[in-house]
């Protein structure tokens, strides 16, 4: 059976407080996701003094504040991660992180961390993603931002890691037009990885459609509250509304099915009700010859099936048949 591969973005929705992400985990973990995502990072590291915020960042936070100034109090403390990887074990659930720099990287394969998850701004870095080559670990990229080109770009430069593409669209929330959920399956196509898709719009329904498309990876952003100040929270789901989510993946993961078509096993004891036979239509003598002026179709199909009709048209009753009789 089909097991789409469910992430939970938590990203930087903790806002720094070690408590707030053990609390963001157990919600996760509560609506039966495989996996939980952060953020590593060294703001400084990351953003020059003269970035700007993006468009969604100044409505979400305070305009006046800088990029910079804004994520610094989004860091997760490096000393913090091995207690999140630890909880993560405790509580059965994947843990995995984003790594924004290059101290980050070494950070995090430090930790061992098993898999390594690459943010759509990294796409055409290239040292960065030399770095994250390197370590010869399971990658997964997001594509937001790029063409097909730059996504072949970076995999040349991840040729010694198996990586598997995630569909995306920058925008925090994404308007369902920019969403283009088939051009996932044009990754697929070209570049014959698994593919999967990162959610940005409002609502649980992209991500579901996205299943139904063969997505095998779908990651979604989480926050226990839509309302707590910080860039992303707007554009995240909810504790019930990722568990509404979760639970209709889950749904279409047994959906699926295997592709072969054949009666179902749960279809077959319907056959014999809702299929036909060959019934008499009126009285019938024997020897009398049967025709579509005597004979007919109904349910149930416990006789002869309709597809004999032409055998038995012109043929003689072998027998007496009352109307409604299975000949």
């Amino acid at each position: 059976m089909k097991h789409t591969y469910i992430i939970s973005e938590i990203g930087c929705n903790h806002n720094g407080d070690f408590e707030l992400a053990l609390r963001l985990i157990d919600q996760a973990v509560e609506a039966g996701v495989d996996c939980v995502k952060f953020q590593t990072f060294k703001a400084d590291s990351l953003i020059s003094k003269h970035a700007e915020k993006a468009a969604y960042q100044k409505k979400t936070t305070d305009p006046a504040e800088s990029q910079l100034d804004m994520t610094r109090k989004l860091e997760m403390p490096y000393e913090k991660h091995r207690f999140l990887i630890e909880y993560c074990k405790q509580k059965h659930v994947d843990f995995l992180s984003a790594p924004f720099d290059f101290e980050s990287i070494d950070f995090l394969a430090q930790l061992g961390v098993q898999k390594i998850k690459i943010p759509s701004g990294e796409i055409n870095n290239l040292p960065y993603l030399r770095k994250i080559n390197a370590l010869k670990k399971p990658i997964i990229l997001s594509t937001g931002m790029a063409t097909l080109d730059e996504v072949r770009y970076a995999l040349n430069l991840l040729k010694d890691c198996p990586v598997s593409l995630l569909h995306c669209t920058t925008e925090y929330p994404c308007p369902y037009e920019g969403v283009n959920l088939n051009a996932m399956l044009t990754l697929k196509k070209t570049f014959g990885l698994p593919v999967g898709y990162s959610d940005h719009t409002t609502g649980i329904e992209i991500p579901i459609a996205a299943t139904a498309l063969g997505a095998e990876i779908i990651e979604k952003h989480f926050t226990l509250d839509q309302n707590l100040p910080g860039p992303d929270h707007k554009a995240s789901l909810t504790p019930p509304e990722l568990k509404a989510m979760v639970q209709a993946i889950r749904h279409v993961d047994f959906a699926m099915g295997d592709g072969i078509k054949k009666p179902a096993e749960c279809e077959r004891k319907n056959i014999a009700i809702a299929r036909k036979s060959l019934v008499a239509k009126t009285d019938i003598k024997k020897g009398e010859i049967l025709t579509e002026h005597n004979l007919t179709v109904k349910r149930p199909a416990t006789g002869i099936p309709p597809t004999k009709w032409d055998e038995y048209i012109g043929k003689p009753a072998q027998k007496d048949y009352k109307a409604d009789d299975l000949i």
